[in-house]
Formats: C-alpha cells, structure tokens, sequence
C-alpha cells in the first residue's frame, strides 16, 4: 500500500494536458502559493517545456485553496536579513527572477491564460496582470497591499499600470486595499466573470476555442501585440504592416483564407 503523499512531497505545480489546453496549477495552498525562489524556478521550467511541446496550444494558469498567489515568501525575505549585506545580493537575485518569469510568460508564444478563484495580491497580482488573459471566479480579490508594510509594490508596478488606467493602478498601490472580481474587470485586469459551479468548463471551453487557431498565427499576434504597445503610432503601424505582410505569406494563413471561401474547416499546419 503507497502511503498518502504529503504536501511537500507533492509537485509544486500539477499539471495537465486535454485538447490542446495545457493546465499549470500551482500546489502551495499551506503557503498560499507564494513565489518562493523555488516555486518560481518550478514555474519557468514548466513554461518552458510548454513552449517547446507542440502538443500544447493554450496554456491556463490556477492554483489551489483560497489564495491564488500571495505574491513574495516574506518568511524567505525576512530570513535574508541575517546575511552580512542585510540580504541585498538575495533581494536583487529574488527581484530579477520574478521579473524575468513575468517576461517570460510574456514573451512565450503561446497564450497563458490566469485562472483565478481565490485571492490575488502583491507580486500574485503581478502574475495576473502578466498574463495575456484572466478569468476569475466571482469571489476572486485582487491587491497591491505592499504599501501597508512599507514595501511599494513596484515591480507588481509594472504589469499591473500595463493593464489599468495610471489612475486606477495608484489607486491600488497608494491604498494597498483590495479590490472585488466586478472591480478589477472595470479596471481591465480581468476579462470575464465567471460562476464558480461552471468555471471549469467555461474555462476549458474558453480556452479550446483558442486552441482551435493556427499556432503560428497566434505567435505571430501575441509577439506583434506587445511590440506595437511600446512604439509611437506611426511606427507601430509601420512595424504591424510588415508584420501582416509575412503572415499574408505564410502557409495557415492561404489555408486559413481558402478554407473560408471554401465553406470547411482549416487544416493547420503551423507554417
């Protein structure tokens, strides 16, 4: 007979892969999947295989209990005071991990997709604010509450004012209070609202859908959507034409284009 597995024997993040739709979860709820070093360095190497797996299309991002992501260990940063720098040289490492995960969920090809049904907050609502899409359960919460322990949160800072209004997002961070699932719709950190007894299959359906597209059309649009962003107008339509140009020449998009004048269904070949 195996015996039980234990929390800390578990995987830090599960996963599963149907259709298409690859689901990371992350496995912490004891220590409200907070971005530990460790559960950071789990999450980059499993985003990792997701881009280089073919098999997989979409990829959704959960977590377990009432705490989607509490954002940094605290436990783990206050430990690093004991060091001979105050803990400098852990807190520059610690910050440029979490920043180069926030990048690289940006930067991957393919859509990722945060599912959240607990609470969001600090560098957890950084991951939302990270992510290309957000879904959330009714009874989601999301918050920037650094400022209420004498921690800015200005790296949440930044994915957080990329997906609100600059108001909006001082308003989070100068309060630190949070702010209800309806809220954060209105401010454009999540795009739908979604009844917990449906959520799974809203979302798996939701994602599917997206699954269903060419994958080289969505790396080619996700890649040239965060680039245009940082260009002034003229340059960013000069940069998107050149763009549609070479997706025009690819081989899903004259499949995709006949297969609609056609009245069937594409067969997509990812070039």
């Amino acid at each position: 007979m195996t015996a039980p597995e234990t929390p800390s024997a578990r995987p830090l993040i599960g996963k599963l892969l149907h259709n298409g739709v690859l689901r990371l979860v992350l496995q912490r709820p004891e220590k409200m999947n907070a971005l530990s070093r460790e559960m950071m360095s789990a999450l980059a190497a499993e985003l990792t295989l997701a881009e280089l797996d073919p098999a997989v299309r979409v990829i959704l991002l959960g977590a377990e209990g009432k705490v989607f992501c509490a954002g940094h260990d605290l436990k783990e940063l206050t430990a690093a005071r004991a060091e001979a720098d105050r803990g400098r040289a852990t807190y520059e490492a610690i910050m440029r991990q979490c920043s180069d995960l926030m990048q690289q969920i940006v930067r991957l090809p393919k859509p990722v997709i945060a599912v959240v049904t607990g609470v969001a907050t600090a560098a957890g609502c950084q991951l939302v604010a990270s992510c290309d899409l957000a879904l959330a359960t009714d009874t989601a919460t999301f918050c920037t509450p650094g400022v209420n322990i004498g921690l800015f949160c200005s790296t949440p800072m930044v994915a957080v004012s990329r997906n609100a209004s600059p108001k909006q997002a001082m308003e989070m961070l100068l309060t630190g209070e949070s702010i209800d699932a309806s809220t954060a719709k209105s401010f454009g950190l999540i795009n739908r609202i979604i009844p917990a007894d449906y959520l799974e299959q809203v979302v798996q359906k939701y994602a599917e859908v997206i699954a269903s597209k060419s994958p080289l059309t969505l790396k080619i649009g996700k890649e040239a959507f965060y680039r245009q962003l940082e260009m002034p107008l003229g340059e960013a339509y000069d940069y998107a034409a050149s763009v549609m140009v070479e997706n025009m020449l690819a081989r899903d998009a004259e499949e995709g284009i006949n297969a609609f004048l056609q009245k069937r269904a594409p067969e997509w070949r990812g070039e």
